[in-house]
């Protein structure tokens, strides 16, 4: 004898007790993230001081150059604290770091976060246009190659991107620089444009440091959503969809890339960290005025607090990205809500 169905109302409070479920869950994953984050952040910043108390060269004599007095360095040294221990002067500077205070330069003597807000937001401009056209364009070919998957065009897309991504920056700016700055030239060379320059005349000037970017990116997208896009084709609620007569346009919008762009969002997400913060080749070719180039020349000068904070910003704008990433798809599917509470 087969039990009684559910009322509706003993279904309803089963209802929000799984729904709450699946939110502590969820806040659960998140939050798990968040302090592995944390720690990883913890974990570069101690990589980031050594590595700029490794540098080879001495503070004060970089700061006042090589004829300078050796008691002057001496004094130069002691003013700016580079004489204590250096368990002290890493808690001292990562504490003013989390606080927001992230020392005074010693090329510039001036607080370093207005450098460093300056050019991320430099860099955030470049790698934001570069973001949004080499996500479309990614997506866009992927989803293409996946439609034709074993034809002529799929080999092309696939062949292209693949060739794309493994040139390095500095190839492919030197070559377009040549083609389409020197040779051609119908853009300008350098990234930065006048401060009275108008957004057209902006757009323009950020054309070829762009392009270095999407070359790279386009290929890791396209890989992405075109194994996704595979992969949903052949899924059985895709093969359902056809079989009850749907439009095939209807089945490619509502069934296959809803579930086929998933991976896509944390690939997508971890490249806008790396083109906000991986910049240093294409900001110091196009002379663009951005962190990556901020970094170059802190470390040329042995500018410790600029380059141990400029390092540090980058890594908190990467693991952001990450940590959104991981948001976004844990939020869109519902399957990874189940498993991460196991």
């Amino acid at each position: 004898m087969s039990a009684p169905a559910p009322s509706p109302a003993s279904a309803a409070p089963h209802a929000a007790r799984a729904a709450n479920g699946n939110a502590g869950r969820v806040a659960r994953f998140l939050a798990t993230r968040v302090g592995l984050a944390l720690i990883t952040l913890w974990l570069l910043s101690l990589i980031v001081f050594a590595g700029g108390q490794l540098l080879p060269g001495d503070i004060g004599r970089a700061v006042l150059g090589p004829l300078a007095d050796a008691r002057a360095v001496a004094a130069l040294n002691h003013q700016l604290g580079a004489d204590r221990p250096l368990v002290t002067q890493y808690v001292d500077w990562i504490a003013h770091f989390v606080r927001g205070d992230m020392g005074l330069s010693y090329a510039y003597r001036e607080p370093v976060g207005p450098f460093i807000a300056e050019a991320l937001a430099h860099s955030a401009k470049l790698g934001l246009l570069a973001f949004i056209v080499v996500v479309p364009l990614g997506i866009a070919g992927g989803v293409w190659a996946a439609m034709h998957a074993g034809r002529w065009l799929d080999r092309t897309i696939s062949i292209a991107g693949l060739s794309a991504t493994v040139v390095p920056e500095f190839v492919s700016s030197i070559v377009l620089i040549l083609v389409f700055g020197v040779w051609l030239r119908w853009l300008p060379i350098e990234a930065t444009s006048a401060p009275d320059a108008g957004v057209f005349e902006q757009l323009r000037h950020l054309v070829l440091p762009v392009l270095p970017l999407v070359l790279v990116f386009f290929g890791y997208i396209a890989r992405m959503a075109r194994a996704g896009t595979v992969e949903a084709l052949d899924a059985d609620y895709t093969r359902t969809a056809i079989l009850k007569g749907l439009p095939r346009h209807i089945v490619i919008w509502r069934h296959v890339l809803r579930n086929a762009l998933l991976p896509t969002i944390t690939v997508a997400a971890t490249q806008l960290g790396y083109m906000i913060g991986g910049l240093v080749v294409v900001e110091t070719l196009f002379h663009y005025q951005g962190i990556g180039s901020l970094i170059y020349n802190a470390a040329k000068a042995k500018d410790f607090p600029m380059l141990e904070a400029g390092v540090l910003t980058i890594g908190v704008v990467y693991t952001l990205a990450n940590l959104l990433a991981d948001a976004l798809h844990v939020l869109l599917n519902p399957r990874l809500r189940v498993r991460s509470a196991e």
